[in-house]
C-alpha cells in the first residue's frame, strides 16, 4: 500500500480534529493552564502590543489568538484560521463570552492561504505547523502576508522522547499493534521534532534571524493516571484515532496499561505529564 496523498492526508486530519472538538471544549481549562507558559512566550517574541495586526494560524479551540486579542486592544485586529471549523466554533463561543470584537475566526486552508501582501505585523503557529502536508507552502503565505520586519513565532513538539505527555500513550501502543514509521517530512505530531528541519524550512520560506528556544512545560497536571486517560483521550486525535482501531479486549487491556504507566510517573499528590516544545522566532 503505498502513502496516502496530501489531499487524504489532509482529510484525515481533519476527521481527526473535527472529532476531537468537543473534547477540547471540555478540557479548555486544563489545556490554557498547561500552554500558558507558550502562548505567552510565542506573543512575547512576535512583538505583539497593542494596535497590532495578527494572523493566527492553525487557532484551533483559539490560542493564542484569544490571548493576543486581550493585548492588542480595541485599535488592533486578531485574525484566527484553521482547517476545522468544529475547532473554530469553540473558539468563537470563547471570544464570544470574553466580549472581543477584535478577533475574527476563519475556516480556512493554511497551506493556501492568501491574504494582501504586508497585512499584518505578527504571525503565531501553535502546535499547527507539523500536521500540515505541505509546511512550506503555509509560510510562503505567512512570510507573503506580513508586513516587511514582521514577526513570525511558532511552536512545534520535541522528540517523543522528551514529549511524556503523548509518549506514554504511544509507547504502551506499540504492544497492540504495528504502527508503520511515516516516511520522512510526513505530517505528525513530531514531524518537526528535529530543530535543525524546523530552522531550515524557515529560512527556505524567506525568513531571517531565526532563533529556537527549548520550553519544558506540565502539558497536563492532574490527579492520578486514570485522570489523565480521560484528559488526553479527549485530546489527542490522531493517537486515537489508531485506538480506535483495536478491539473491545484489546482495548480495555490497553487503557489499564497506560494508566499503569502514566500513575508510575506520579510525584506526590500529582501528576504532571511534561511536554519539551521548540519556541521558533524569525523576522520577515
Amino acid at each position: 500500500m503505498g502513502y496516502p496523498e496530501k489531499s487524504e492526508l489532509k482529510q484525515r486530519e481533519r476527521n481527526n480534529w473535527a472529532s476531537a472538538a468537543e473534547g477540547w471544549r471540555r478540557r479548555d481549562e486544563l489545556l490554557q493552564k498547561g500552554a500558558a507558559p507558550v502562548t505567552l512566550r510565542m506573543l512575547e517574541l512576535a512583538g505583539i502590543c497593542p494596535g497590532a495586526q495578527l494572523l493566527d494560524i492553525a487557532s484551533g479551540t483559539g490560542e493564542p489568538a484569544i490571548s493576543a486579542a486581550h493585548i492588542i486592544g480595541e485599535t488592533g485586529k486578531v485574525i484566527g484560521t484553521d482547517l476545522v471549523d468544529e475547532m473554530l466554533a469553540v473558539a468563537r463561543e470563547k471570544a464570544t463570552k470574553a466580549n472581543l470584537e477584535n478577533i475574527e475566526f476563519r475556516c480556512l486552508d493554511a497551506e493556501t492561504l492568501n491574504f494582501a501582501a504586508g497585512s499584518f505585523d505578527a504571525v503565531t503557529i501553535r502546535w499547527g505547523l507539523m500536521f500540515m502536508p505541505d509546511p512550506q507552502a503555509c509560510l510562503i503565505a505567512a512570510h507573503k502576508a506580513l508586513k516587511p520586519g514582521g514577526r513570525i513565532s511558532l511552536a512545534c513538539w520535541a522528540a517523543i522522547v522528551k514529549n511524556p505527555f503523548v509518549g506514554v500513550l504511544m509507547e504502551t501502543l506499540h504492544n497492540y499493534m504495528v504502527i508503520p514509521t511515516p516516511p520522512k517530512d510526513s505530517p505528525g505530531i513530531f514531524a518537526f521534532a528535529d530543530p535543525g528541519y524546523l530552522k531550515g524550512i524557515l529560512a527556505s520560506t524567506g525568513f531571517r534571524n531565526i532563533t529556537i528556544e527549548e520550553m519544558v512545560i506540565d502539558v497536563i497536571e492532574v490527579d492520578d493516571g486514570r485522570a489523565y486517560w480521560e484528559a488526553i483521550s479527549d485530546l489527542a486525535a490522531p493517537v486515537m484515532a489508531l485506538v480506535r482501531q483495536l478491539d473491545k479486549t484489546a482495548r480495555i487491556d490497553y487503557i489499564a496499561d497506560v494508566i499503569k504507566a502514566a500513575d508510575a510517573l506520579k510525584q506526590g499528590h500529582t501528576l504532571r505529564m511534561k511536554g519539551t516544545t521548540w519556541v521558533a522566532s524569525a523576522d520577515a
